[in-house]
């Protein structure tokens, strides 16, 4: 905040801060001399405002805007959507932790930065020194200047990534060949600028693809680059081989791995900055007999949370969902394969129940997406801090909704049931092919058939399917065959469409996904079939003839709507 008191400049401030806040009305002459004898008597050198804070007379908001007036500088709330992030670059990272600044845009060579403390010019020099830029300052609270920092800087390996162009020739990145392959000196290979020019364009080029994953691959005497794209894998680049090592230590020096083991697998975390805002990226490598296989998971947040009414349900089956998940207590499971999307919806679902009048509190591995306003607890299996052990502990704070990641195990599916049956919405995921499946798999775990039936409120089945690029949609005739195989009987009136293939989509004739649902509701004699432990056939003989509709149905009404292909919902909802 302001200088100590042994400054002439500062001595005069802190008078006229005092002055100013007794003026305003907001202390008292007495608190003001409770802090100045405080200061003196203490001899701890504590500035003033920070003494006034201490004593609870005042807030630090209160305190940095009178600073900002006594020194005429403008006082600003800082928040992430103020802050450019290319702006972090300037200075170095560890001088903007020591000293709580925060560069916020740099705008015709002046660079503007948040400080918490206006009255300290030789903090202002020394910002002028390392940026080589004039300064302007704006004041700010230590409290926001942090709270942004670690919107945009979660740890020490961030990166600005931008200024990537697509016309980038393979053979631009180029290490010699006794420098990719000296092992010792891969750090320094590493570093050099094809390699990481190559990594860059990577990443930046996997986020405008829409990709989910980027697969790196070592083979004999050959590298393949893929990207996961729409749940399929497609080609991108065959750097050269020589390259390999130094690729996958570059990204392991990003993800704050240990270049120097290579025999085992291991785990790391990226945080970037692309076109301006922040991705997160999560790095596996694994040792193969031809060289490090790398995968990096792109943790989007833009496309983490989804309004639930943009899902692609049907208005009944919406209405249906949406009842499950207000309920007051009880169990609410999605289903499906791994990358079937499994948590966006529900991370959707939390958005839609989440008030202030809730303890909303999720425990997750990993935690791939932050949620306003929502508790969000990652599981560390290795420190002893599991799911069962984590929602016992959770149970313990008040909740009123929890998401738990994955029920795995019985040990979590007890302590989650125990949660479900004594007044709290429980939320999570299993892997099964539908959503009737789910009670056959909670009672194979050892729950006991009438607390499943007891607990359970919905159950949604899910996949992806692709949609078809809206760029090169034509109308086509159907596989007469695949449609009398599947009995398709909602299509018997439907026109049916496909993509071409075009630059867009990359000739594939698809862009981007939509989900397909199943919603299974238990009610009255499928509740008594439950608790008595009725098989699966038995259950979905009773929902037939309620008229239940399958993923395959909901799928097939999207292909009569134009949205895919019969060939997509049949890959997606083969049983």
């Amino acid at each position: 905040m302001e200088e100590n008191a042994s400054s002439k400049v500062n001595h005069g401030a802190r008078v006229q801060l005092g002055e100013l806040l007794v003026r305003d009305g907001v202390i008292t002459n007495e608190q003001l001399a409770q802090a100045l004898e405080e200061q003196a008597s203490r001899g701890h050198g504590k500035l003033l405002g920070e003494l006034l804070v201490d004593l609870g007379f005042v807030s630090e908001l209160r305190i940095m805007e009178a600073l900002a007036y006594c020194y005429g500088v403008p006082f600003a709330k800082i928040t992430p959507r103020i802050a450019d992030p290319r702006a972090l670059e300037v200075l170095p990272r560890e001088f903007i932790d020591n000293h709580c600044v925060l560069p916020l845009y740099c705008v015709d060579d002046v660079l503007t930065v948040a400080v918490n403390e206006p009255a300290n010019m030789f903090l202002v020099e020394e910002i002028e020194r390392l940026s080589e830029k004039s300064v302007q300052i704006v004041a700010g609270t230590s409290a926001d200047i942090r709270a942004t920092l670690q919107a945009y800087l979660p740890s020490a390996n961030v990166f600005v990534i931008d200024d990537i162009y697509d016309d980038v020739d393979v053979h631009e990145f180029r290490v010699s060949d006794d420098q990719a392959l000296d092992l010792s000196d891969i750090a320094e290979v590493a570093g050099q600028s094809p390699v990481v020019k190559l990594v860059n364009y990577l990443l930046y080029q996997a986020v405008q693809d829409r990709a989910s994953d980027i697969h790196i691959e070592a083979h004999d005497h050959a590298s393949r680059v893929r990207f996961r794209v729409d749940g399929r894998l497609i080609s991108k680049l065959s750097p050269p081989y020589q390259m390999h090592p130094a690729v996958v230590s570059r990204i392991k020096i990003m993800a704050g791995m240990d270049i120097s083991e290579r025999r085992v697998p291991q785990d790391g975390d990226i945080h970037v900055v692309i076109d301006g805002r922040p991705v997160d990226l999560r790095v596996s490598t694994m040792p193969g007999k031809f060289g490090e296989k790398v995968v990096t998971r792109i943790i989007d947040n833009r496309n983490a949370v989804i309004p639930i009414e943009k899902m692609g349900m049907d208005a009944t089956m919406l209405s249906g969902w949406r009842e499950a998940i207000q309920s007051p207590n009880g169990m609410v499971l999605v289903t499906g394969p791994t990358g079937s999307g499994k948590s966006t919806t529900l991370y959707s679902a939390l958005m839609e129940v989440a008030s202030d009048e809730l303890n909303v509190s999720t425990v997750e591995n990993p935690v791939e997406a932050q949620l306003a306003g929502i508790n969000q607890f990652q599981v560390n299996e290795k420190a002893g801090f599991t799911f069962a052990g984590a929602l016992r502990a959770l149970l313990r704070q008040d909740p009123d909704v929890i998401m738990v990641g994955e029920i795995r195990d019985l040990e979590t599916g007890t302590v989650a049931t125990q949660a479900a049956l004594t007044g709290h919405l429980v939320m999570s995921t299993l892997h099964t092919n539908d959503a009737l499946s789910a009670v056959t798999r909670l009672s194979n775990m050892g729950i006991e058939s009438y607390l499943v039936a007891a607990m359970l409120r919905g159950v949604l089945a899910q996949r992806l399917v692709r949609k078809i690029c809206p760029h090169c949609k034509e109308q086509t005739e159907p596989d007469r065959a695949m449609l009398t195989m599947i009995g398709a009987e909602l299509l018997k009136e439907a026109e049916f469409y496909h993509g071409q293939g075009c630059s867009r989509c990359r000739g594939s004739g698809y862009s981007g996904r939509l989900g397909v649902y199943e919603l299974f509701i238990p009610e009255d004699e499928v509740l008594e079939l439950i608790a008595t432990g009725s098989t699966l056939q038995e259950l979905r003989a009773v929902m037939e003839g309620r008229g239940y509709k399958t993923l395959r149905e909901d799928g097939l009404r999207k292909v009569a709507a134009g949205l895919t292909t019969v060939e997509e919902v049949v890959r997606v909802s083969a049983l």
